[in-house]
């Protein structure tokens, strides 16, 4: 009997340690599901997610997340910000390219962005391709 009361004991406290998972894969899948679809018929399939990666990988290479941020202004313009003000032609494409390499001021008030002339004109225009998908 001396040695029953421990063994209970564990049973009941293992026992109690094992519930709840499914309750969060649960909200998890709700969650997932309730997002807003995004209509890609225009695009061709895989394009876009090619685009944004590559261009999400270069600016993560580069010094960019020093001044800006996705969401919010830091030193210079969040890149959502950028998004909402150009649109996505290949004219503003090649413009907001030239202004990553050679840098400058005036657009976005008197701060200056730094250029970045080590940078090839293919890889800027995939940089600022992906930013102006975050719309």
């Amino acid at each position: 009997m001396r040695f029953l009361a421990p063994v209970v004991l564990c049973a009941v406290v293992l026992a109690s340690c094992g519930g709840g998972s499914s309750e969060k894969q649960t909200e998890k899948k709700e969650e997932a599901a309730s997002e807003t679809p995004v209509d890609n018929s225009m695009v061709s399939p895989g394009a876009a997610e090619a685009a944004a990666s590559k261009g999400a990988a270069l600016i993560e290479q580069k010094d960019c997340k020093t001044c800006h941020k996705v969401d919010t202004k830091l030193v210079g313009p969040g890149y959502k910000e950028v998004a909402q003000k150009y649109e996505a032609t290949e004219a503003n494409i090649e413009m907001l390219a030239d202004k990553v390499i050679s840098g400058g001021s005036g657009h976005w008030g008197e701060v200056a962005m730094t250029p970045h002339a080590d940078l090839s004109k293919d890889d800027a225009k995939e940089m600022v391709k992906y930013i102006l998908s975050l719309k």
